[in-house]
């Protein structure tokens, strides 16, 4: 029988294997999770080429009904909360001046740090600083506060002085605006600079239409501030009456003009300052669907509220009548950490705010970790050992079929094919050193699961 070569496999072997890795990752995580961290490092504006683009961006199909006419806002955004499927945009990554819009990103990244019901007594310090003319809720020195009013005070009154508070029960201005820095990163806001947490104006602070939205979709997650944003009045703490020397209160007005006059509204969040204008972000939902706009400084400041109101109609009546114009992207912060957004505290959490976040929109509930425990859940952690292996597979095997490349061509007879071995000391099949990489992945995975098996027991 004429001698048999030994076939080298094609290079594409590699990227099959490589491929594979990333499958059982997006398999083991969840697609949007997976495609977020990948989608991070992809060339291009975040959320889809189109999006960059200055003029208006719209997809109709057959039986779409047209835009609103003179919208005249510099840079504007609807789009479906529960897909990510941006609507229509116009100059949705144009950064501006945020204003007190940017209060969502602040009451995201440190609204899970503190427990509603706790007190804080204010200190002199803790008010100073003040921008002129900063918005103020009435906060009072050398008095305590629980958490909840502060928040309140955020939402309602858009109150500088509540978020400064707050900044500084956070570790300070510095390492909030930091925070907040970070936690845009993790959202993909890449549009977003902050230099101060409540949006007050400050050179070189700004955002887009596009990261508002995404502030907006990432704190509606968190039952609190899903509660604080859709809240229309509430009694602020006062000072001291002077006679009895009991704590006296007041009556604070949510300054979103939609709230309670547009059907279904949900908030979110309205600011203007001389500089950034007017700018607004809400929520609204209507038959099962909810949807997120922001509006960034129109030709006048009542505009915003006209100009988003008639984009949320035209949304709920395009939808399914328009092709997407892009994504809002998902967050990449590990579950672990996007779960902790769920409430103040998940320890402390109450029968009441447990129930509240049960009434969630099911895009709006975070992602649940193994256990209480920070760090990676099982289908994560798992699918995250899984792929470490099958791409250690794949570098080992790519070495191999180069080595045996290079080597001379060794020929086979049919008496020995049982037992041949190409050059190296690999066999034309796979050889000892696959064989090994694919105990290790075997021992990898087998140690992933008792890993797991045991923090299931331990948090039971």
């Amino acid at each position: 029988m004429p001698p048999k070569r030994v076939q080298q496999k094609s290079p594409y072997v590699t990227r099959a294997a490589a491929g594979a890795a990333a499958t059982a990752l997006v398999l083991a995580v969840g697609t949007p999770i997976a495609l977020a961290a990948l989608e991070q490092d992809a060339a291009g504006p975040v959320g889809g080429e189109r999006l960059a683009r200055p003029d208006v961006q719209v997809a109709p199909l057959p039986g779409a009904p047209a835009l609103p006419s003179a919208l005249s806002g510099r840079s504007w955004l609807v789009a479906d909360a529960t897909t990510g499927e941006v609507l229509a945009a116009r100059n949705a990554h144009l950064q501006l001046p945020p204003a007190s819009t940017l209060k969502m990103l602040f009451a995201d990244t440190v609204m899970p740090k503190f427990d509603r019901s706790l007190e804080h007594q204010v200190t002199p310090a803790e008010l100073a600083n003040l921008g002129a003319g900063s918005s103020l809720v009435g906060v009072k020195e050398n008095l305590p506060y629980r958490v909840e009013d502060l928040w309140r005070g955020v939402f309602l009154s858009s109150g500088n002085d509540a978020v400064h508070v707050l900044a500084h029960m956070n570790g300070g201005i510095a390492q909030t605006v930091a925070e907040m820095q970070a936690r845009a990163g993790t959202l993909q806001a890449k549009d977003t600079k902050v230099v101060s947490p409540d949006g007050y104006d400050m050179d070189g602070q700004v955002s887009s239409a596009y990261d508002l939205t995404l502030f907006a979709r990432a704190g509606l997650r968190n039952a609190d501030f899903r509660s604080y944003c859709a809240t229309r009045t509430a009694r602020f703490p006062g000072g001291l009456d002077q006679l009895t020397g009991q704590r006296t209160s007041f009556d604070i007005a949510n300054t979103d003009r939609l709230l309670g006059k547009y059907p279904g509204l949900i908030g979110v969040k309205n600011g203007y300052t001389t500089n950034a204008g007017a700018t607004f972000t809400g929520a609204a939902e209507r038959d099962g669907r909810t949807l997120l706009v922001t509006v960034m400084h129109p030709e006048a400041q009542g505009k915003v509220y006209d100009e988003a109101a008639s984009l949320l109609d035209w949304g709920f009546a395009a939808a399914g009548k328009v092709q997407p114009v892009g994504q809002l992207v998902e967050d990449t912060a590990p579950p672990a950490s996007a779960a902790a957004s769920s409430s103040a505290s998940a320890k402390a959490s109450s029968a009441p705010e447990a129930a509240a976040a049960s009434q969630l929109p099911p895009w709006g509930r975070p992602p649940v970790a193994s256990g209480d425990t920070p760090g990676l859940a099982p289908a994560l952690w798992t699918g995250a050992v899984l792929a470490t292996a099958l791409a250690a597979w794949a570098t080992a095997h790519a070495g191999a079929r180069r080595r045996a490349a290079a080597a001379p061509a060794v020929t086979v007879s049919a008496p020995q094919r049982g037992g041949a071995r190409a050059a190296g000391g690999s066999s034309g099949v796979g050889g000892r050193s696959h064989r090994r990489l694919a105990r290790r992945a075997r021992a990898l995975v087998h140690s992933a699961r008792s890993t797991r098996s045991v923090r299931t027991r331990q948090h039971r």
